[in-house]
């Protein structure tokens, strides 16, 4: 099938804002997104710049907007989209080249959370065990893979950049229900303030465009209530 796309591009050594560029390739109805900009780079521009790694939906490296809807590239097929597939980089960060963007202060503030496990109670002989229950209260919030898209789906990330923003709460939610985990008011203190969880507005674009499906909304909406009944 002949597939149409309509891609935003950007040299920052030559322009002086974005555009876009339309392309017409072969594809396969079970060809991904991905498939097709790789096919656009190979054979017909090869200065498109994009990120891209394992191409199955894990490393996140192909966060885009397709068609309007942040989505990764590797994971949609194109026989289920409208032409022309309009693709953009995610919005809210510094275009450094066509679909690929800053992402320095995204880390940043992932960093903030401190995602790593912490405890310095004596060492166990064997690990740190946990009941399937146990497990299960932040099970959801594992399948993060940083990707962005659900912030740079966030209003609230859009009019303040100085958010943290979803992921980074998703983040700090897998250790703050984590058993065997001892940082938890570390992390509360990071995100109770007025660019922390405070700043959601509640809106479900991060949930919508996670392509893990995770409930954000909700992980953000336990870190929220765990910060009030500290307060009590």
């Amino acid at each position: 099938m002949k597939v149409e796309l309509r891609i935003q591009r950007f040299n920052p050594e030559k322009d002086s804002k974005p555009h876009f560029e339309n392309y017409a390739v072969e594809c396969e109805p079970t060809d991904r997104v991905l498939d097709a900009i790789l096919q656009v780079k190979g054979v017909l521009d090869g200065s498109l710049t994009l990120r891209k790694s394992c191409a199955h939906g894990i490393c996140g490296s192909d966060g885009m907007q397709i068609n309007g809807r942040n989505m990764l590239a590797c994971k949609v097929l194109v026989k289920n989209l409208k032409q022309p597939i309009v693709i953009e980089p995610l919005k809210g960060f510094k275009i450094v080249k066509d679909l690929v963007v800053d992402m320095k202060s995204f880390f940043e503030k992932y960093r903030s959370v401190q995602p790593y496990l912490q405890n310095e109670d004596p060492v166990p002989e064997k690990e740190r065990l946990q009941s399937p229950a146990e497990r299960e209260r932040f099970d959801d919030t594992t399948k993060c893979i940083l990707c962005a898209c659900c912030t740079t789906a966030c209003p609230s990330f859009w009019s303040d950049p100085n958010y943290v923003g979803p992921a980074a709460i998703v983040q700090a939610h897998r250790f703050l229900f984590d058993s065997r985990d001892k940082a938890k008011e570390e992390r509360l203190n990071v995100l109770d303030s007025r660019e922390g969880v405070w700043r959601c507005r509640t809106i479900f674009n991060c949930s919508d465009a996670c392509p893990r499906e995770i409930d954000v909304t909700r992980a953000i909406s336990e870190v929220k209530r765990n910060l009030l009944f500290k307060k009590l």
